[in-house]
C-alpha cells in the first residue's frame, strides 16, 4: 500500500511540473520585448502591450510616435539591457502574476548619447490556455521625462562657416555683409509686369524666380519679400534702388572678394538641393542650409561648415526643461592657403580672357602660389542663384569658362623634354657631350616609321649634343634618343617622374599619363612622345612640380596647398643626381641667352630669367598636316628661384609661337620682382 502511495505522489509531482513547464517564463517573454525594441520594431512591441496600457495609448500614440521621435533624433547604436529573474524570482512570479525588470537604455543621436534607466512591470492576461505576459507600458519607457505628458523639443544653432585665405590672409571667400534685396508688391507701379522683368534684368534672374517668391501665400502688398543677396560691391545697386520698388536689408552672406581668378580654386558655395539631402549622411543639413557645390567649397565643405549646436529637451508646460542630450555649435574651420592671391589675380588678368592655364609655385618649399584656369566665371552670380539663360551662356561659351583647366591634362609638347632628358641621362642612354649629325628640317629611322617623318623648326650648324638640342628646341635629337633608350626604359623613366601615378595634391589633379594604355609599343608613339606629342597628358602642376627636380639636385618636391602642410617634402627622390641637375638647369638659362634659343624675349627683364618653351600641336591624326597650337613656358627666376610659373594658352596658332607664352610669363615675373 505505501508503495502505491509513494508512485502516486511521484506522478503528482510530474504532472504539476509540466504543467509549471506549460507556463510562459516572464524572463522569455521580456527578452522577446527587448529584441523587438533593439530592432525597432514597435508594432511587435506594441502586440506586446497589456490592455489597459492600449485603451490609454493607442496605436499612434506608441508606434507612430516611436517612428518620429527615433527618427527625428537619429536614433542609432539602440542598445537595452537587463538582468533576468533568478529561479526564485521566477516562480514567485508566476505565483503572483506580476514581474518587476529594472532595464537600462543607450543610445547615439544627432545631439548626442542619451542613456537613461527605467523599470519594466509586466502582468499575466487571458485565459489560461493563452495566459501571457504583457508589459504596462507608458511614455516613460521612451524618455523617462515623458512619463507625465511633455514633448520634445529640438533647439538649433547653427556654425559660422569658415573663411578661405590666402597666404597673407587676404580673404578669398569670406563671411560678409551682403545686401538683401527684396521687392515692396504695391510699389511695382502701373506696369508691374515691365518693372518685374526691369529688376530680373538687373539682378541677372529670370522673372518666373521673381513671380514665384512674390506668389508665396504670406505677401501682402506693403510687406518686404526677399528676392536674392547681392555682394556690396554689385555695379546695378544704384540702378535697382532707382526702380522705386526695390528695397534692401545688410544682411551677412558668402563673398568671394578676387570673384573669377580665383573661382574655380575656391568655388562657391549654394543652397542645399533635395539630391544634395538624398546623398548626405549628415544627418543636420536641412533644406535652408548652404553647401559648398564646386572647388574647396565642395573639397571641405565639413570642415569650412562646422558642426550645428542641437539641443534635444522634454518640454513641460510650466516646468523647466529636462535636457536629454545636447552638442554645442563648432564653428567651421578657417583654411589658409600657399596661394598668393595677388599674383593669382596677376596670372588671370595676363590672360585677358584667353583659354589657358597656369601653375605657379615655389620650387623650393612646393608651395602652391597660384593655380589659375582660364576664362572663368563669378561666383558671387551662383551663391543666390543664377539665372538659367546666364548659365545657358556660360555653358555654350566656345572657351568654356565653367572647365576646371589646371586639373585637367594637357599635350605638353616641348616642355617635357627635359625631363626626357634626364630619363636619358640616368639610365645611361644619353652622352650629353656627344653631338648626333642631324640634315634638314625631317628625319625618319627607316621602313619601320612608314612615310612618317619627324619635324624640327630649325637645321643645326653642326653635330647637335643635348645643350644644343635644348636650346634649339630639336624634336629629332629627343625622337632619336628615345629610340635608342627603347620603350620600357623611357616608360619607366616617366612613371618614375609620376606618370601614371595619383597625384599627391589636396586638390583633385588628374592623373599625367604616357598613352592611352600606358605603353609604348608602336615606335613612332615612342619617338613623338620624347617631345611631348603622341598621347601624352600632362596637368600644369605636375609639369611645374617636375621641374624642381632640376633646382633641388635631383629630387622632386611635393607641392602643398596649406600653410600647415609641410614644406620642402619630397616626392620623389634621386631622379637624377645632383651634377645632371645642374647641367640641365644651365642649359634651361641658354634656352632664354643664347641667339638661338626659344625664349630670347624672356631677356627682357632685369634679372636672369630660365626656363622651357613648348609649342604642343593638337592633331586629330598624324597625317593631319597642322592643328590646335597651345604654347608653353615654363620659367623661373634663374637667382631668386623663389618661383616657377607653367603656363599654357591654347589656340594660339596666330600668336606667334611660344614666345607669346614667354611675353607673359616674364611680365609677370617683372611685376611680382
Amino acid at each position: 500500500m505505501k508503495k502505491i502511495v509513494l508512485l502516486l505522489s511521484m506522478l503528482l509531482c510530474i504532472l504539476l511540473a509540466a504543467c509549471s513547464n506549460d507556463e510562459v517564463s516572464p524572463n522569455d517573454r521580456f527578452d522577446t520585448y527587448v529584441k523587438n525594441w533593439n530592432d525597432k520594431e514597435f508594432s511587435k512591441m506594441y502586440e506586446m502591450v497589456g490592455n489597459k496600457s492600449k485603451s490609454t495609448y493607442p496605436t499612434e500614440e506608441f508606434v507612430d510616435r516611436y517612428k518620429k521621435i527615433y527618427k527625428d533624433l537619429g536614433v542609432t547604436d539602440l542598445k537595452i539591457t537587463y538582468e533576468k529573474l533568478d529561479e526564485k524570482e521566477v516562480e514567485a512570479a508566476l505565483e503572483n502574476g506580476k514581474a518587476t525588470y529594472p532595464f537600462s537604455v543607450e543610445m547615439n543621436t544627432i545631439a548626442g548619447p542619451i542613456t537613461f534607466d527605467y523599470e519594466a512591470k509586466l502582468v499575466q492576461q487571458g485565459e489560461e490556455e493563452k495566459k501571457n505576459w504583457y508589459v504596462k507600458w507608458d511614455p516613460g519607457f521612451i524618455f523617462p521625462a515623458l512619463r507625465d505628458g511633455g514633448e520634445i523639443k529640438f533647439e538649433t544653432e547653427k556654425p559660422r562657416r569658415g573663411e578661405i585665405l590666402d597666404r597673407n590672409r587676404m580673404p578669398l571667400a569670406i563671411n560678409d555683409t551682403v545686401w538683401e534685396i527684396g521687392i515692396i508688391p504695391s510699389k511695382l507701379g502701373d506696369s508691374p509686369e515691365a518693372m518685374k522683368k526691369e529688376i530680373a534684368d538687373l539682378l541677372g534672374m529670370d522673372v518666373e524666380t521673381i513671380n514665384s517668391k512674390l506668389n508665396a501665400n504670406w505677401v501682402e502688398p506693403d510687406l518686404f519679400v526677399p528676392i536674392t543677396k547681392v555682394p556690396t560691391t554689385n555695379k546695378n545697386l544704384e540702378k535697382l534702388w532707382a526702380t522705386g520698388a526695390v528695397s534692401g536689408k545688410e544682411v551677412t552672406g558668402r563673398v568671394y572678394p578676387y570673384g573669377e581668378s580665383t573661382a574655380h580654386l575656391v568655388g562657391y558655395i549654394a543652397k542645399v538641393t533635395a539630391e544634395d539631402l538624398k546623398k548626405s549622411d549628415d544627418k543636420t543639413l536641412s533644406p535652408n542650409d548652404m553647401i559648398g557645390k564646386r572647388g574647396l567649397e565642395k573639397l571641405y565643405d565639413k570642415r569650412l561648415r562646422g558642426t550645428e549646436g542641437i539641443k534635444i529637451s522634454v518640454k513641460q508646460e510650466g516646468e523647466e526643461d529636462v535636457v536629454l542630450a545636447e552638442q554645442p555649435v563648432k564653428d567651421g574651420e578657417n583654411l589658409t592657403l600657399t596661394i598668393d592671391a595677388e599674383i593669382q589675380q596677376k596670372i588671370y588678368q595676363v590672360y585677358d580672357g584667353e583659354p589657358g592655364t597656369t601653375a605657379a609655385i615655389n620650387p623650393k618649399t612646393g608651395e602652391a602660389l597660384a593655380l589659375v584656369s582660364s576664362p572663368s566665371f563669378n561666383p558671387n552670380e551662383f551663391v543666390y542663384g543664377i539665372s538659367q539663360s546666364r548659365l545657358t551662356e556660360l555653358q555654350e561659351n566656345p572657351k568654356q569658362p565653367l572647365i576646371n583647366k589646371f586639373s585637367a591634362t594637357y599635350v605638353p609638347g616641348s616642355a617635357i623634354k627635359p625631363i626626357t632628358a634626364s630619363i636619358g641621362l640616368q639610365s645611361g642612354t644619353l652622352d650629353p657631350n656627344k653631338g648626333v649629325e642631324i640634315n634638314g628640317l625631317t628625319w625618319s629611322p627607316g621602313e619601320e616609321f612608314g612615310n612618317y617623318e619627324i619635324h624640327r623648326v630649325s637645321e643645326s650648324d653642326g653635330p647637335v649634343d643635348l645643350a644644343d638640342a635644348l636650346i634649339r628646341s630639336d624634336n629629332i635629337y629627343f625622337a632619336m634618343k628615345a629610340l635608342d633608350m627603347g620603350s620600357e626604359t623611357f616608360v619607366n623613366g616617366l612613371q618614375n617622374f609620376g606618370f601614371g601615378e595619383e597625384f599627391p595634391f589636396s586638390y583633385p589633379i588628374q592623373t599625367s599619363t604616357v598613352s592611352t594604355d600606358g605603353k609604348l609599343n608602336d615606335k613612332v608613339l615612342l619617338a613623338n612622345t620624347a617631345y611631348g606629342q603622341g598621347e601624352m597628358q600632362m596637368s600644369v602642376l605636375h609639369l611645374a612640380t617636375a621641374y624642381t627636380t632640376f633646382l633641388n639636385k635631383g629630387n622632386m618636391i611635393k607641392p602643398i596647398l596649406f600653410k600647415n602642410e609641410e614644406t620642402g617634402q619630397v616626392w620623389k627622390k634621386d631622379l637624377i643626381t645632383k651634377d645632371q641637375a645642374t647641367l640641365i638647369r644651365d642649359i634651361l638659362r641658354k634656352v632664354v641667352t643664347s641667339p638661338k634659343g626659344t625664349a630670347k624675349d624672356a631677356q627682357k627683364a632685369d634679372f636672369p630669367i630660365s626656363g622651357k618653351t613648348s609649342t604642343a600641336e593638337l592633331k586629330k591624326s598624324k597625317d593631319q598636316e597642322s592643328g590646335q597650337e597651345n604654347v608653353w613656358f615654363v620659367g623661373y627666376p634663374s637667382e631668386s628661384q623663389d618661383i616657377l610659373i607653367a603656363m599654357m594658352i591654347e589656340h594660339a596658332e596666330d600668336k606667334n609661337g611660344s614666345s607669346y607664352a614667354v611675353k607673359k610669363v616674364t611680365n609677370i615675373l617683372k611685376e611680382i620682382k
